[in-house]
């Protein structure tokens, strides 16, 4: 496709949207972004990457209940009592998103891309779900723990991601008016995912 364009994917965990993400960078030629972001945030801002580390697609309750507003865009000055703060952590991986999506076409991973670049007519953001027991199936793959351990696990993980977009854009991450598409893995399984959201890429961006 000649036409520049970003694809954000946003994913329960255990529902492949990570490896829907990794396939259709292969298949469209085009750069991948996930926690790469991390370190080009730290690089960007001087921060220790380990910061970002621990408020990936996280969020602190505390912080969560104080905050009077969602992201806007703006990153603070190294001067500033906030500069390690979450929100400027955001800020500037958010200011990464931005910048990739204005110089490449790529496929970004979570993070609330889908918010970030919102206004931009280049972008189609997608939502990869499935079913509990899918999730479940997909996820003892790559852990070894026991059924209600893994439970556990599963329901943390996407008890963060959806914190951590509530916090930063004031909506329901699970919310499908949120997404040009969303799409469930265990229906069409992964290599269908890819061929859908080509299809839709070929309908939008013709």
């Amino acid at each position: 496709m000649d036409k520049k364009f970003v694809i954000t994917i946003a994913r329960q965990y255990g529902s492949g949207g990570k490896t829907i993400g990794e396939m259709l960078s292969k298949e469209l030629g085009v750069e991948y972004y996930n926690k790469d972001l991390i370190l080009k945030a730290s690089e960007e801002s001087g921060i220790n990457v380990s910061l970002f580390a621990n408020a990936d697609e996280k969020s602190k309750g505390l912080f969560h209940k104080l905050k009077k507003k969602n992201y806007g865009g703006e990153v603070l000055d190294p001067s500033d009592s906030n500069f390690t703060s979450e929100e400027n952590l955001f800020n500037y991986q958010a200011k990464i998103i931005r910048e990739l999506a204005d110089k490449e076409s790529c496929i970004i991973i979570g993070r609330a891309a889908d918010y970030i670049l919102r206004d931009r007519d280049d972008v189609l953001s997608v939502f990869v779900h499935a079913p509990h027991e899918f999730l479940m199936e997909q996820a003892a793959k790559k852990h070894s723990m026991s059924e209600k351990e893994l439970e556990k696990y599963i329901a943390k993980i996407d008890k963060e991601r959806a914190e951590y977009y509530k916090l930063h854009t004031g909506r329901e991450w699970t919310d499908a008016r949120n997404y040009d598409l969303c799409l469930n893995s265990s229906k069409l399984g992964f290599e269908r995912c890819v061929e859908e959201i080509i299809s839709y890429m070929n309908v939008r961006f013709k």
